[in-house]
């Protein structure tokens, strides 16, 4: 096999908590993730021509070691002495610095890919494990479907799959920094912390509409406040149909969750009515 595709799903975070933040600076969560119908694509080709040569469909993204799909590709090159060179092209759909995971499931999907394209053998635990000197996200990313993540995001386990919903996806056209927003985060006892197991028990007692009453994302207290676009589209959502609504990761992006089709499509033309643009998707699960 000379060449092979895969599809990069994005991630939502059904519940995100921050339980304290350590010595060495990153931050103890507890996460409640998901991934949904909504992929970038990547292509890879063996090359004579040694190295890595990557391609994006979006100017603006670097196609060197900046990018973690590079250092992905590399780290795994380097590590099995892979001879020859690879050509990588990102065909990026999901919103970049959106709060989806875009970065870290292009790199763990690029992992799988050579994985099978050089026939390297690792299992998905061995992916993971080398996925996390990269980014915290990464191992998630090669896991997929639904997980609870602890730890600074790499600790992961199974918990029951989220009830079948319809997802919609707003993403106002605003830039948050993930570094900054965990920075301001402040963790006092007036901050209200998500009941991710109560969550988890409506999760397995598929009760779609007690999971939305108790979802929620401690980063909201510092995103939204600087961002009021977020409350907006939230409110939106909530207004036309949604039994639940949340920002994903540090934000922007917003999700509703519709257990109706129709109502979420129509929650989404309601979308394209706020006073600012939007990227708005409606989607579902992935499994």
């Amino acid at each position: 096999m000379d060449s092979t595709w895969i599809n990069a799903p994005a991630k939502i975070n059904i519940g995100l908590d921050v339980l304290r933040r350590r010595d060495d600076g990153y931050h103890e969560v507890r996460m409640i993730m998901q991934s949904i119908r909504l992929f970038d694509r990547l292509t890879l080709t063996r090359t004579a021509e040694p190295g890595i040569h990557l391609t994006t469909n979006l100017s603006f993204l670097p196609v060197n070691k900046d990018n973690l799909v590079y250092r992905s590709a590399s780290l795994l090159m380097e590590e099995f002495g892979i001879d020859g060179g690879l050509s990588i092209h990102l065909e990026k759909r999901i919103p970049v610095a959106a709060g989806m995971a875009g970065g870290s499931t292009d790199a763990a999907s690029c992992m799988l890919a050579i994985n099978d394209l050089y026939d390297l053998g690792l299992n998905k635990r061995q992916l993971m494990k080398r996925g996390v000197r990269l980014g915290a996200d990464i191992p998630y990313c090669v896991l997929k479907g639904t997980a609870l993540s602890e730890g600074i995001g790499e600790k992961l386990s199974t918990i029951p799959r989220m009830p079948d919903c319809y997802i919609l996806i707003a993403k106002p056209g605003i830039h948050v920094s993930t570094r900054s927003v965990y920075s301001a985060l402040e963790l006092n006892d007036t901050v209200p912390h998500p009941d991710i197991d109560r969550m988890i028990h409506a999760m397995k007692q598929r009760d779609l509409e007690d999971l939305c009453r108790h979802m929620g994302n401690i980063l909201e207290t510092v995103t939204v406040p600087a961002h009021p676009e977020i409350d907006e589209i939230k409110r939106c959502m909530m207004a036309n149909g949604a039994l639940g609504s949340l920002m994903s990761g540090s934000g922007p992006t917003v999700f509703g969750i519709f257990d109706d089709l129709d109502k979420a499509k129509s929650a989404k033309l309601k979308c394209y009515e706020l006073p600012f643009k939007c990227f708005v998707f409606v989607t579902d699960l992935y499994r």
